[in-house]
């Protein structure tokens, strides 16, 4: 009995309780959440799962905690080879379609689906991050190879779950991490302006040569007229605010919603996934919206703090990269429901239905947790 008291002790030494207090938190509000969101269909599936993957998260938080990924970041071969094989498995039978993308992995045999490309994203940090510490401590970071070769990692990744998937909203994250990256590492900000230059003129060539589908278009056009196709594009951001436009300061109360428990097709849409954001603002007002922010907030601080304190380059890079996808998914998803971003069907980070997506965070915070109990001593740093 001492001897596993002295184990749980000791794993609770290198584990940094703060953020895992901090994600606990997040996912259980998240939970009651998406019981309100789903209280009309009379099933507690979607709960059961959230709670399940979250537990199986917790157990990755703390074996990342313990392990140190940059040791094994030695065999990236692997890792690569990983990560392109996984996402190419969508193209099996195993691969099933939803809402026009095929970016879940499916059987009768499974409990749930899989999401891979909310998988990937752990590896594919982990070896971005090693990639740009590499060209930072053995190469100038103003050189064109500092720029193509890690930029063509990122590029690559988006056009393979794009082409396999054609969900460019999951492969958009990908490149944002990259960006955070290169940012912390120190590219010049004119490859920053060159490459915005690029996109864009890439972005108006297809517009005039009329090669964007039709509701890629729309979903830009909604943004600036919201009453473009009210009862079609515009239909799902019409409803969500909406929602969050009735809740007022305190909200209409937890399971009392009109559209969070409304059963008709009208109603809130994917209001347990992209839209939960509404669902706090329907039934608990500004109050639900505000601590949503604030606890999405504090976890990503958290996460820059640690990148500060980290031991190695590569160990600040990765909590940069984690955080920066954390921040462009709350930033997307929160302003996906306030109608003044496109719907790109990226969910709130803790807080939206999805088992891959849980188990990724707190794999992620796990491996962030890891960094900051091996950070440097306080003597040693800046």
């Amino acid at each position: 009995m001492q001897k596993l008291t002295r184990t749980i002790q000791s794993l609770l030494e290198k584990t940094d309780l703060a953020l895992l207090a901090l994600c606990l938190v997040a996912t259980g509000y998240g939970v009651v959440l998406i019981a309100s969101a789903t209280n009309y269909t009379d099933s507690s599936r979607n709960v059961v799962v959230q709670i399940a993957a979250a537990v199986i998260g917790i157990v990755l938080y703390f074996f990342f905690s313990v392990v140190d990924v940059e040791h094994y970041s030695e065999k990236w071969q692997w890792l690569f080879a990983f990560n392109i094989f996984f996402i190419l498995l969508l193209l099996t039978p195993l691969g099933t379609e939803e809402n026009g993308n095929r970016s879940w992995l499916y059987a009768d045999w499974m409990p749930t689906s899989i999401q891979p490309a909310e998988i990937v994203k752990l590896t594919y940090t982990v070896l971005l991050a090693k990639q740009m510490a590499w060209f930072r401590e053995h190469r100038n970071m103003r050189g064109l190879g500092s720029l193509v070769w890690p930029a063509g990692h990122a590029a690559f990744m988006f056009v393979l779950i794009f082409l396999v998937s054609s969900d460019a909203g999951s492969g958009m994250v990908y490149l944002i991490i990259y960006a955070g990256m290169a940012f912390a590492a120190g590219l010049p900000l004119y490859w920053f302006a060159i490459g915005f230059g690029v996109l864009g003129l890439g972005v108006l060539g297809l517009v005039i040569f009329d090669k964007v589908p039709t509701y890629m278009m729309e979903r830009f056009m909604v943004l600036f007229d919201h009453s473009y196709k009210p009862e079609g594009i515009g239909w799902q951001q019409n409803r969500g605010l909406l929602a969050l436009g009735s809740g007022g300061i305190f909200g209409q109360g937890l399971f009392n919603g009109i559209q969070t428990q409304s059963a008709d097709p009208s109603a809130l849409p994917e209001r347990e996934t992209d839209f939960i954001f509404c669902v706090a603002g329907e039934e608990l007002g500004m109050v639900g919206c505000l601590a949503i922010i604030v606890l999405e907030a504090l976890i990503i601080y958290r996460c820059f703090q640690t990148a500060r304190m980290a031991k190695t380059t590569m160990g600040s890079y990765i909590c940069v990269g984690f955080a920066t996808m954390l921040m462009f998914q709350t930033i997307e998803n929160i302003g996906m429901c306030l109608f003044v971003m496109p719907v790109i069907g990226l969910t709130l980070p803790f807080f939206s239905y999805g088992g891959s997506s849980i188990v990724t965070l707190f794999a992620a915070m796990g491996i962030i947790s890891g960094i900051r109990k091996r950070r440097l001593p306080e003597w040693l740093r800046d």
